[in-house]
């Protein structure tokens, strides 16, 4: 294609990579979403506690994604002053520096096949080390030792790495990747910060970090401010050249972003493949004694604003589960009306520890848990727990945030697929007992992606101009008696005693 040029440009292309499916947004001038479009791709499960990804098809529903936009928008992609990216963050890739070829699949986030590492790293006394360079605890969530796992067990990856022929990266660096045709190698802080190689005082890969996890500590993407360019497009039949890729955002922060959370102690929800809640903490870093994540949310500018974070391992997986393992319901959108054709659960209670328990607990062993069944359980009863055991684990990670902060949250917003199911909303509302406002829009990590890469590109002015265009389109009150909540957390805290 030919070069874009600049004053034919005026409209934001926002890229936002989950575990599940590639969305693309258009966003105009005034930051307002003018199309959307989504295709998904598959997971892979080839052992127990293994969770992978093809990288090509991920970049396939990349392409796919950013075609389908444009064709629904009518839009001439030379109008194109900017592309954001936000991503599923932790999932690691090593691919060819030349030919952009991945040396084998990407391990999900989710995958628990480092699990015995952790261990072993554990049992050296490493961890406290760890957790107060990086704020992250030792687990198979994070990226490194994904990356030292892959490094091991593909024949020569290591050597290649360290000699520059292979490079890794999070997933927004291997897009940067191929949407530069191999020329930009990058990636941000809040990716960065999920890798368990990146100190949270300090502006890049770390030594002693990287020594820790036997990994190539020269081998890691430039890491670029939120206000600086990742790259430029270069060679792509659908895109121009030229056109500047703004730093990318991890998924979670990008949502916080879009949900306005500027302020210390503003907190959001995120209720997708998993749940995701994150409080602002300003430029402070506040150490969790409860589970919880210490996390780089943004950087403008050589200011830092960094989060605490709780992270739920499956949320929407549980209901994709109920769909496709269970054959309960045909659609994820069906469990709504399924649950509500039952007052209650009937006894029934949910642990949706399908690959471990995430925070506060940090359980990689942990199993999913039915228990309470009798014969008059129905599909129904089942339903209905799946719902509540998503709210059960955010209620837990919100009391952890809160012993940690030392102060009670007013508000949750909330966004994400799930977020709209009344019924999960107004049960997550009664059992934190705090009021739950849902978006106008639930494409919020795709829409934070698009407010960095606009304010990159000199299209969105302010802080004060995101949060003024903000708006809420429902708010979940708590109704439900004290003594019946505390009835529901005693059930569920028998249960993920046993999962």
């Amino acid at each position: 294609m030919k070069r874009t040029r600049p004053s034919e440009r005026g409209v934001i292309l926002a890229i936002d990579q989950g575990t599940t499916q590639t969305k693309a947004l258009l966003v105009d001038g005034r930051m307002r979403i003018m199309a959307e479009a989504a295709h998904e791709f598959p997971l892979y499960y080839p052992r127990p506690g293994w969770v992978e990804q093809e990288p090509e098809e991920i970049w396939s529903s990349v392409v796919r994604a950013i075609g389908s936009v444009l064709s629904q928008a009518r839009l001439d992609p030379r109008r194109i002053a900017a592309v954001g990216i936000t991503n599923q963050r932790e999932t690691v890739v090593v691919y060819d520096r030349r030919s952009l070829r991945p040396v084998g699949r990407a391990i999900v986030w989710q995958d628990r096949r480092t699990a015995s590492a952790c261990e072993e790293l554990r049992a050296r006394g490493v961890e406290p080390r760890v957790r107060n360079l990086t704020g992250l605890v030792l687990d198979p969530y994070f990226s490194a030792t994904k990356l030292a796992w892959i490094l091991e067990h593909h024949r020569g990856a290591r050597g290649a790495l360290e000699s520059g022929k292979l490079r890794w990266g999070t997933i927004d660096t291997y897009l940067i990747a191929r949407l530069s045709s191999g020329a930009a190698y990058s990636t941000d802080p809040s990716n960065a910060s999920r890798t368990l190689l990146f100190p949270l005082k300090g502006g890049g890969w770390n030594e002693n970090l990287a020594e820790i996890f036997r990994v190539p500590e020269r081998a890691g993407a430039a890491i670029v401010s939120h206000h600086e360019r990742a790259g430029a497009t270069q060679g792509l039949s659908f895109l121009p050249d030229g056109i500047p890729i703004a730093a990318p955002i991890g998924d979670q922060q990008a949502a916080l972003f879009a949900q306005a959370c500027f302020s210390p102690g503003e907190a959001k929800c995120t209720y997708g493949t998993g749940a995701f809640l994150l409080a602002n903490t300003g430029e402070k870093i506040v150490r969790s004694k409860n589970g919880l994540l210490t996390t780089v949310a943004w950087r403008f500018g050589g200011k830092t604003t960094f989060a605490l974070e709780g992270a739920v391992f499956v949320a929407g997986a549980a209901v994709q589960w109920l769909r496709d393992g269970l054959g309960i319901i045909r659609s994820s959108a069906d469990v709504e009306k399924l649950a509500a054709s039952v007052p209650d659960t009937g006894g029934v209670v949910f642990v949706p520890a399908l690959t471990g328990l995430g925070a506060p607990h940090w359980r990689p062993d942990a199993r999913g848990l039915v228990s309470g069944l009798t014969r008059g359980t129905s599909a129904a009863h089942i339903a209905r727990a799946g719902l509540e055991g998503i709210a059960f684990q955010c209620h837990d990670l919100l009391k952890a945030m809160e012993s940690d902060m030392g102060k009670r949250l007013k508000l949750v917003k909330v966004d994400g697929g799930a977020a709209a199911n009344d019924l999960l909303m107004q049960f997550q509302a009664d059992i934190l007992g705090r009021p739950i406002a849902r978006s106008t829009t639930t494409s919020l990590t795709g829409l934070g992606a698009a407010y960095i890469a606009g304010m990159a590109a000199g299209m969105c002015p302010s802080l004060a101009s995101i949060r003024a265009g903000w708006a809420e389109e429902k708010r979940f009150k708590p109704k439900m008696r004290g003594k019946d909540v505390e009835g529901h957390l005693a059930r569920w805290r028998a249960a993920i005693g046993k999962a």
